[in-house]
Protein backbone atom coordinates (compact mmCIF):
# COMPACT_ATOMS: atom_id res chain seq x y z
CA UNK A 1 0.00 0.00 0.00
CA UNK A 2 1.22 3.59 -0.83
CA UNK A 3 -0.81 6.20 0.07
CA UNK A 4 -1.24 9.84 0.99
CA UNK A 5 -2.69 12.24 2.68
CA UNK A 6 -2.48 16.25 3.31
CA UNK A 7 -1.31 17.47 6.96
CA UNK A 8 -0.51 21.50 7.56
CA UNK A 9 3.15 21.66 5.93
CA UNK A 10 3.33 17.64 4.81
CA UNK A 11 2.27 15.47 2.65
CA UNK A 12 2.16 12.10 4.36
CA UNK A 13 3.25 9.13 1.98
CA UNK A 14 2.12 5.32 3.51
CA UNK A 15 4.49 2.31 2.94
CA UNK A 16 2.84 -0.71 3.93
CA UNK A 17 5.38 -3.28 5.51
CA UNK A 18 5.37 -7.06 4.90
CA UNK A 19 3.66 -8.25 8.38
CA UNK A 20 1.04 -5.00 7.58
CA UNK A 21 2.59 -2.28 9.76
CA UNK A 22 2.65 1.32 8.14
CA UNK A 23 5.53 3.40 8.05
CA UNK A 24 4.14 6.89 7.94
CA UNK A 25 6.24 9.09 5.73
CA UNK A 26 5.87 13.16 6.15
CA UNK A 27 7.25 14.54 2.99
CA UNK A 28 7.72 18.47 2.60
CA UNK A 29 5.79 20.88 0.13
CA UNK A 30 8.83 22.30 -0.22
CA UNK A 31 12.64 21.55 -0.09
CA UNK A 32 15.47 20.03 -2.38
CA UNK A 33 15.42 16.29 -3.03
CA UNK A 34 16.21 14.90 0.35
CA UNK A 35 12.34 16.32 1.14
CA UNK A 36 9.83 13.83 -0.74
CA UNK A 37 10.31 9.85 -0.37
CA UNK A 38 11.69 8.78 -3.86
CA UNK A 39 11.21 5.76 -6.07
CA UNK A 40 14.38 4.10 -5.74
CA UNK A 41 14.09 4.73 -1.48
CA UNK A 42 10.85 2.37 -1.57
CA UNK A 43 12.41 -0.29 -3.49
CA UNK A 44 15.37 -0.36 -1.25
CA UNK A 45 13.40 -0.51 1.80
CA UNK A 46 10.92 -3.64 0.61
CA UNK A 47 14.16 -4.98 -0.72
CA UNK A 48 15.30 -5.03 3.20
CA UNK A 49 12.45 -7.22 4.15
CA UNK A 50 12.82 -9.96 1.18
CA UNK A 51 13.87 -13.47 2.27
CA UNK A 52 17.36 -12.91 1.71
CA UNK A 53 17.57 -10.63 4.81
CA UNK A 54 14.26 -11.32 6.69
CA UNK A 55 12.28 -14.74 7.03
CA UNK A 56 10.33 -14.68 10.12
CA UNK A 57 8.94 -18.41 9.30
CA UNK A 58 12.25 -19.95 9.17
CA UNK A 59 13.80 -18.02 11.75
CA UNK A 60 16.20 -15.73 9.38
CA UNK A 61 16.85 -11.93 10.49
CA UNK A 62 20.43 -10.56 9.28
CA UNK A 63 19.13 -7.54 10.58
CA UNK A 64 18.55 -8.21 13.81
CA UNK A 65 21.12 -6.12 16.24
CA UNK A 66 23.07 -5.25 13.33
CA UNK A 67 24.53 -1.94 13.04
CA UNK A 68 23.47 0.18 9.60
CA UNK A 69 24.42 3.10 8.38
CA UNK A 70 22.45 5.41 6.10
CA UNK A 71 23.70 8.18 3.69
CA UNK A 72 21.77 10.63 2.04
CA UNK A 73 18.50 9.72 3.89
CA UNK A 74 16.47 11.63 3.21
CA UNK A 75 13.00 11.15 5.19
CA UNK A 76 14.13 8.06 6.55
CA UNK A 77 12.29 5.48 4.98
CA UNK A 78 14.73 3.31 4.35
CA UNK A 79 16.92 3.15 8.19
CA UNK A 80 13.26 3.23 9.70
CA UNK A 81 12.20 0.29 7.77
CA UNK A 82 15.74 -1.24 8.53
CA UNK A 83 14.99 -0.36 11.92
CA UNK A 84 11.89 -1.87 12.20
CA UNK A 85 12.97 -5.05 11.33
CA UNK A 86 15.66 -5.29 14.47
CA UNK A 87 18.78 -3.20 13.37
CA UNK A 88 20.53 -0.06 15.27
CA UNK A 89 20.31 2.54 12.43
CA UNK A 90 21.78 5.93 12.42
CA UNK A 91 20.44 7.64 9.38
CA UNK A 92 22.31 10.81 8.43
CA UNK A 93 22.18 13.63 6.02
CA UNK A 94 22.74 17.18 5.65
CA UNK A 95 21.40 19.68 8.84
CA UNK A 96 18.72 21.10 7.09
CA UNK A 97 17.18 17.81 6.61
CA UNK A 98 17.43 16.86 10.15
CA UNK A 99 14.32 18.45 11.45
CA UNK A 100 12.07 16.11 8.55
CA UNK A 101 14.26 12.97 9.61
CA UNK A 102 13.44 13.94 13.40
CA UNK A 103 9.41 13.96 12.62
CA UNK A 104 9.44 10.88 10.88
CA UNK A 105 11.54 8.96 13.56
CA UNK A 106 8.57 10.28 16.24
CA UNK A 107 6.01 9.15 14.11
CA UNK A 108 7.25 5.74 13.50
CA UNK A 109 8.04 5.22 16.73
CA UNK A 110 5.45 2.69 18.18
CA UNK A 111 6.52 0.22 15.27
CA UNK A 112 10.87 0.26 16.87
CA UNK A 113 9.98 -2.29 19.66
CA UNK A 114 12.92 -4.43 17.91
CA UNK A 115 15.49 -2.21 16.71
CA UNK A 116 16.85 1.45 17.59
CA UNK A 117 17.10 4.36 15.18
CA UNK A 118 19.01 7.79 15.59
CA UNK A 119 19.89 10.75 12.97
CA UNK A 120 22.94 12.59 12.53
CA UNK A 121 24.61 15.35 10.58
CA UNK A 122 27.19 14.13 8.05
CA UNK A 123 28.65 15.81 4.99
CA UNK A 124 30.32 13.84 2.52
CA UNK A 125 33.98 13.78 2.49
CA UNK A 126 34.24 15.75 6.03
CA UNK A 127 35.09 13.80 9.87
CA UNK A 128 33.54 10.38 9.78
CA UNK A 129 35.30 8.95 13.26
CA UNK A 130 32.20 9.25 15.41
CA UNK A 131 30.27 6.57 13.21
CA UNK A 132 33.19 4.13 13.50
CA UNK A 133 33.90 1.16 14.16
CA UNK A 134 32.71 0.52 10.36
CA UNK A 135 29.05 -0.46 9.85
CA UNK A 136 27.54 -3.84 9.20
CA UNK A 137 25.48 -2.06 6.42
CA UNK A 138 25.91 1.19 4.85
CA UNK A 139 22.39 2.11 3.30
CA UNK A 140 22.14 4.33 0.20
CA UNK A 141 19.36 5.27 -2.01
CA UNK A 142 19.24 8.01 -4.92
CA UNK A 143 22.79 9.34 -3.72
CA UNK A 144 23.90 10.09 -7.12
CA UNK A 145 22.84 12.66 -8.81
CA UNK A 146 24.69 15.93 -8.18
CA UNK A 147 28.46 15.72 -10.20
CA UNK A 148 30.09 17.35 -7.37
CA UNK A 149 29.28 15.18 -4.91
CA UNK A 150 30.53 12.22 -6.33
CA UNK A 151 34.52 12.00 -5.44
CA UNK A 152 33.14 13.40 -1.30
CA UNK A 153 30.79 9.74 -1.68
CA UNK A 154 33.17 8.00 -2.77
CA UNK A 155 35.74 8.89 -0.30
CA UNK A 156 33.21 9.10 2.12
CA UNK A 157 32.32 5.01 1.97
CA UNK A 158 35.98 4.55 1.55
CA UNK A 159 36.62 5.80 4.88
CA UNK A 160 33.63 4.18 6.42
CA UNK A 161 33.39 1.24 5.09
CA UNK A 162 35.58 -2.41 6.99
CA UNK A 163 36.51 -5.21 5.14
CA UNK A 164 33.09 -6.83 6.56
CA UNK A 165 30.69 -4.23 5.87
CA UNK A 166 28.22 -4.29 2.89
CA UNK A 167 27.16 -1.52 0.64
CA UNK A 168 23.30 -1.73 -0.77
CA UNK A 169 22.76 0.74 -3.56
CA UNK A 170 19.89 1.61 -5.22
CA UNK A 171 19.06 3.89 -7.47
CA UNK A 172 17.29 5.06 -10.50
CA UNK A 173 18.92 5.31 -13.58
CA UNK A 174 18.39 8.55 -15.84
CA UNK A 175 19.26 9.15 -19.42
CA UNK A 176 19.03 12.89 -19.69
CA UNK A 177 21.31 16.12 -19.08
CA UNK A 178 24.00 15.38 -16.63
CA UNK A 179 22.85 12.16 -15.46
CA UNK A 180 24.84 9.36 -17.27
CA UNK A 181 28.40 11.47 -16.61
CA UNK A 182 27.33 11.47 -13.02
CA UNK A 183 26.70 7.97 -12.70
CA UNK A 184 29.85 6.85 -14.71
CA UNK A 185 32.18 8.70 -12.98
CA UNK A 186 30.92 7.06 -9.37
CA UNK A 187 31.24 3.47 -10.83
CA UNK A 188 34.76 4.53 -12.27
CA UNK A 189 35.99 6.15 -8.96
CA UNK A 190 33.90 3.00 -7.10
CA UNK A 191 36.10 0.40 -8.69
CA UNK A 192 39.46 1.30 -7.66
CA UNK A 193 38.44 -0.03 -3.98
CA UNK A 194 35.19 -1.75 -4.31
CA UNK A 195 34.02 -4.29 -6.14
CA UNK A 196 29.78 -4.30 -7.35
CA UNK A 197 27.63 -6.77 -7.54
CA UNK A 198 23.87 -6.60 -8.82
CA UNK A 199 20.70 -8.01 -7.64
CA UNK A 200 18.44 -9.23 -10.39
CA UNK A 201 14.95 -8.35 -10.19
CA UNK A 202 13.56 -11.89 -9.16
CA UNK A 203 15.64 -11.27 -5.88
CA UNK A 204 14.00 -7.92 -5.28
CA UNK A 205 10.67 -7.22 -4.07
CA UNK A 206 7.75 -9.12 -5.83
CA UNK A 207 6.05 -5.96 -6.74
CA UNK A 208 8.59 -2.86 -5.73
CA UNK A 209 11.02 -2.87 -8.36
CA UNK A 210 11.46 -1.42 -11.95
CA UNK A 211 13.73 -1.95 -14.43
CA UNK A 212 15.08 1.53 -14.54
CA UNK A 213 15.89 0.89 -10.77
CA UNK A 214 18.99 -0.74 -9.92
CA UNK A 215 19.81 -2.62 -6.81
CA UNK A 216 24.10 -3.03 -5.67
CA UNK A 217 25.62 -5.12 -3.16
CA UNK A 218 29.30 -2.99 -2.96
CA UNK A 219 32.12 -4.50 -0.99
CA UNK A 220 35.29 -3.32 -0.38
CA UNK A 221 37.92 -5.15 -2.89
CA UNK A 222 40.49 -7.15 0.00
Amino acid sequence: MAGGEEQGDYFVREIEKNDGQVLRMKQCYKGDVGCVVWDAAIVLAKYLETKRFYDPTSGVNHWAKKYVLELGAGTGVVGLMAATLGAQVTVTDLEDLQTLLEVNIQENQTLLSRGSITSKVLKWGEEVSEFLPPPHYILMADCIYYEQSIVPLVETLKLLAGSETCIICCYEQRTVGINPKVEKQFFELLQHDFKCEEVPMDKQDPEFNSPDIHILHIRPRV
